[in-house]
């Protein structure tokens, strides 16, 4: 049973900041959860009471829907792929080690286009290997290559993915 902490004006006020960073951003439970710990820490609360009042305060915001791990999944998966250019093993790296349950990453990363997912490796490769192609002579492709490869599955993407796109660039069918 979480205790009512609704008198507590601490913690009402650490709820009321909460509230107001996740009306601005998605946040996982988990990046909340650390901050309201931290702010919680701050006060100086016996353990008990720091873990009941968190343990409130969290409730509160699943409960009003300020934090959502599914929604905050699904924005990540998609912001990640589409601006930044990762790849789904990245994202689902990522998410993981945000604690965010397997489903809900496995839902995410389903909702990432994969033709959209396929054009931006391509593009990131393109880009990659003009700029690369100066550095190493013709005769250097098997460095080359293996550059490339390093930096796609860096960014996230299957090694079966990155070399089919890296074989199509350095052959010059693309």
């Amino acid at each position: 049973m979480i205790s009512d902490f609704t008198g507590n004006r601490d913690a009402v006020r650490i709820l009321d900041r909460m509230r107001r960073l996740c009306s601005r951003r998605e946040y996982c439970a988990g990046d909340i959860s650390r901050k309201v710990h931290t702010a919680l820490a701050a006060l100086q609360y016996d353990e008990a009471d720091e873990k009941n009042a968190a343990a409130w305060i969290m409730d509160s915001l699943v409960r009003d829907r300020y934090v959502d791990d599914r929604r905050y999944a699904a924005a990540f998966a998609r912001d990640k792929s589409a601006l930044s250019g990762w790849g789904r093993l990245k994202i689902r790296n990522a998410l993981a080690a945000k604690g965010i349950d397997r489903d809900i990453v496995s839902d995410a990363l389903a909702s990432i286009d994969r033709e959209a997912s396929d054009a931006r490796l391509r593009k990131v490769l393109e880009t990659k290997y003009k700029s690369l192609k100066k550095s190493f002579p013709g005769s250097d492709m098997y460095s080359l290559k293996s550059r490339m490869l390093r930096f796609a599955v860096g960014r996230g993407y299957s090694y079966d993915e990155a070399l089919s796109e890296t074989e199509r660039l350095v052959s010059g069918k693309g």
